[in-house]
């Protein structure tokens, strides 16, 4: 091959990797973990911002990648949120699979799924370090009681047709019992097994959202 042949062959290599990586919605060059990148990101824009002022834009842009990276590794906001806060699962989705079942014995279900998901210290630890957090840190607060409004009472109310009112004082109870079982380790509650509270609690959070 001639010398101008190969370097016309060089110059057309080079502008399809240059194209290539143009289009690669990227990360940046080098960097070995761009989910870790992201979750760092968002955890400093909800802390800066909250979770309502908070966008899946100025996340990516913190994190010097494409906004559809985002998405596809975590599809929405409250799937960014719930990832970051280190949640052991997603409370939105915990709340829209237990209205799915019989209207009647949705109270006994929604704190029987609750129960079994903070199970394990390792699972709650991070729910009872936000409900900590929020007791001391106004910015902290704000920030979970917009994602609780968004992303769980106003499931609620979408898929439920519960009021407002009804949809709060049923979290409330159930935010009070975590916190008397877990922080204040409020005994016999505390080692109470997951079935008998549930049947117990249950009930006034049916009335809550039955309208009893």
């Amino acid at each position: 091959m001639s010398e101008s042949a190969a370097g016309r062959a060089g110059t057309a290599q080079e502008h399809e990797s240059g194209t290539a990586a143009r289009r690669r919605p990227g990360r940046r060059p080098g960097a070995a973990d761009t989910r870790g990148q992201i979750l760092a990101a968002a955890s400093k824009i909800f802390a800066e911002k909250g979770f309502d002022k908070a966008t899946i834009r100025g996340i990516a842009r913190e994190a010097a990648v494409d906004p559809a990276l985002v998405h596809h590794y975590f599809e929405s906001k409250e799937g960014v949120f719930v990832a970051a806060m280190r949640l052991p699962a997603d409370p939105g989705e915990v709340v829209t699979r237990v209205l799915e079942g019989p209207r009647e014995q949705v109270g006994y279900r929604l704190v029987k799924e609750i129960l079994t998901v903070t199970a394990e210290p390792a699972a709650r630890e991070p729910i009872l370090a936000l409900m900590r957090t929020a007791m001391t840190n106004e910015q902290a607060l704000a920030m979970i009681r917009e994602f609780i409004t968004r992303a769980i009472l106003g499931r609620v109310m979408a898929v439920a047709g519960v009021s407002p009112m009804r949809a709060e004082a049923a979290f409330s109870q159930i935010f009070g019992m975590l916190m008397m079982r877990y922080i204040v380790r409020l005994e016999p509650l505390a080692s109470a097994g997951i079935e008998e509270v549930a049947e117990l609690v249950g009930p006034a959070i049916q009335r809550y959202i039955a309208g009893d």
